[in-house]
């Protein structure tokens, strides 16, 4: 009766309370997460300047290995809430199984990725030697091992899908702290440490994360969950796979999609200089610390959607949705005010270069016109993923970035300059916004009408 109620509050704890109970650890573990990120490039920064642009050519490809690992896990966090909802909980269990063996075929298939194509897929990106000397060494490492990415970044999601947030955010805070505290050691050569440079920066992030994902197995098969993890009873079931990939390829795909912007947008900007991508990357990096609490947000905000939609409930659905659309506005109302306010002071934690500021702080107030539009579409597509719909999320943020974004940089910085290029992000995003909104409204009332008939 104890693990029932577990799931069971997501249909009858107030929605304000409930959704800042689930958010709140997300959220926390998050907020970790991009500190990592910027503590990560501030030592990185330190190096030189060519080590930061490295590491913005190498941010594609760990953003691929993420999009897989989350896209995964979205997938199955989606299913686990609505079986649950519906009182499967036989079917919710057997979901984290297959999902625990596609997390090692994937960590697998990284780690020869890395070992046999890593200065192919360098050479992708840029033509500069320095360059691709600096992101070999940090693209290599992170492949090889990236199995200690894919085991925290879908494992989260299985505890996620009962309800549970507290554990995924311990998991996160885990590996990030602990990265934090070896970047040093291992890039500058502190203590007993060789100097590392960019590859210390890799080998603390493989690290950190295979712990991480240690303490998540730990938990999975320990019996204080709902769900619980019995590989001796596994039964392959395609249908499963398929549940899973209806959400979860889409949500790969976003941010799949993401990454291959990255690689792009770097294009476009190194054929103004390489500051300019050094710019892109510390952009990315910062404005995660605020995005990062919106998708905090969603880890809370998508299993009470999820849940409600399988359950039924129609009214608790719609209130959710409302309450988690004006907490992300609030977040992007912060990254608005402080982009707008501190762009210099921002630029100054990673390098003082006079070019790096020259160009970064008119690109960060220029960027962040868009956090306004950027935070809705983040909740507009975790509701879609919510209720089982993956294609409309997908094809939402290849409008914005394949469509939008990409393209309306190159456009304007052929015709009005580097200057121009950084306001087509609060274009693309506003655009997207009015159609992603106008779609949501009528799936939403669709689905309502359809449950209230059911009910």
């Amino acid at each position: 009766m104890v693990l029932k109620s577990k799931s069971s509050r997501m249909g009858e704890e107030p929605i304000v309370k409930l959704l800042f109970k689930l958010s709140a650890p997300a959220i926390a573990g998050m907020l970790i997460q991009a500190m990592y990120n910027i503590v990560d490039s501030i030592y990185v920064g330190r190096l030189s300047t060519d080590a930061l642009s490295a590491l913005s050519i190498s941010f594609p490809v760990q953003m691929f290995l993420i999009a897989v690992g989350v896209g995964t896990g979205v997938g199955t966090s989606s299913l686990i809430s609505r079986l649950l909802g519906k009182g499967d909980n036989c079917r919710a269990n057997n979901v984290a199984e297959h999902v625990f063996f596609i997390a090692i075929i994937y960590g697998i298939l990284g780690g020869l990725l890395g070992i046999f194509y890593s200065e192919n897929i360098v050479r992708l990106f840029t033509n500069d030697p320095v360059l691709i000397d600096l992101g070999y060494q940090y693209i290599n490492i992170i492949l090889t091992g990236s199995i200690a990415i894919f085991i925290p970044a879908t494992f989260n999601y299985i505890l996620r899908g009962e309800g549970n947030t507290f554990v995924p955010m311990l998991t996160m805070m885990i590996g990030a702290v602990l990265n934090m505290i070896i970047d040093p050691f291992l890039i500058f050569g502190l203590g007993p440490f060789p100097q590392l440079g960019v590859a210390g920066a890799a080998y603390a992030t493989i690290f950190s994360r295979f712990i991480g994902g240690i303490f998540i197995i730990f938990v999975l098969f320990s019996d204080k969950n709902e769900l619980t993890l019995k590989l001796e009873d596994f039964e392959f079931d395609f249908q499963i796979i398929k549940e899973i990939y209806n959400i979860g390829i889409p949500a790969m795909a976003n941010r799949l999609l993401f990454s291959v912007s990255i690689v792009f947008i770097n294009l476009i900007l190194g054929a103004f200089s390489s500051t300019a991508i050094a710019v892109m990357g510390l952009i990315f990096r910062m404005q995660s610390f605020f995005l990062m609490m919106v998708f905090g947000l969603t880890q809370g905000y998508l299993p009470i959607v999820g849940y409600n939609f399988g359950h039924n409930n129609p009214e608790r659905m719609k209130k959710t949705i409302i309450v988690g659309n004006l907490a992300a506005l609030s977040f992007g109302v912060i990254g608005f005010i402080i982009f707008q306010l501190f762009p210099g002071a921002i630029i100054k934690l990673f390098n003082s270069d006079p070019k790096l500021l020259n160009i970064g702080i008119g690109a960060l107030k220029k960027v962040s016109l868009s956090y306004f539009f950027m935070v809705l579409n983040i909740i507009g597509v975790a509701t879609f993923q919510a209720v089982g719909k993956g294609m409309p999320s997908f094809a939402i943020t290849f409008l914005r970035q394949a469509i939008l974004l990409v393209p309306g940089m190159y456009i304007l910085g052929e015709i009005f300059g580097l200057d121009a290029v950084w306001f087509s992000f609060p274009i693309a995003e506003s655009i997207s916004f009015v159609i992603m909104i106008s779609w949501l409204i009528a799936t939403i009332k669709k689905s309502m009408n359809r449950m209230r008939e059911e009910v």
